[in-house]
């Protein structure tokens, strides 16, 4: 993970399992497993960061992080430190993409595009093994959590990308 978003793991690097499975961004919905990798995700009104003690204590061990973590906690997780985390999760599902040649169908507009996605959906499923966004996962953070579900089992994608400001569409692309 270090090597694909240019960041450094810490030297007090925790031993074990190296394959990331899952990505967490919000500690409530928690899947503690070896497999997991917290991003610390700072925005006007959040910053990940402040649960990464409560995260360590429930047995999370990867993390993906901006600050520098409390100096207690060196040596019982992995943190990988980037300079942007939103950037390093966008690189991160771009790279797992990357790995899957079947076609996928993204979606944008102002309106509809769930229900487009829902309809595609519908009309294919029994004819392909499909991976689609997740309700409205169509935003900056969602749009790389979708893509992350991506796997051999598939056949064919189908995700949805909005965007809220220009320039947005030109980060998306290149994760769909």
């Amino acid at each position: 993970v270090a090597e694909v978003v240019g960041g450094e793991l810490g030297a007090a690097a925790v031993p074990g399992e190296d394959l990331i499975e899952h990505l967490l961004i919000d500690s409530r919905n928690a899947v503690i497993t070896p497999f997991t990798l917290f991003i610390a995700l700072r925005g006007p009104r959040h910053d990940g960061h402040r649960y990464i003690k409560d995260l360590v204590a429930g047995g999370l061990r990867h993390f993906l992080v901006m600050d520098e973590p409390d100096a207690a906690l060196r040596g019982q997780a992995n943190f990988i430190h980037v300079p942007d985390t939103l950037v390093a999760l966008q690189q991160l599902a771009a790279w797992h993409r990357s790995h899957f040649n079947y076609p996928v169908i993204g979606i944008t507009g102002s309106n509809g595009k769930t229900i487009v996605k829902e309809w595609l959906f519908q009309m294919l499923r029994g004819e392909e093994r499909i991976v689609r966004s997740p309700g409205s996962w169509n935003s900056q953070v969602g749009v790389p959590l979708s893509v992350w579900q991506m796997s051999a089992e598939h056949t064919l994608g189908i995700f949805e990308a909005g965007i809220s400001k220009p320039g947005e569409m030109d980060l998306l692309e290149p994760i769909i």
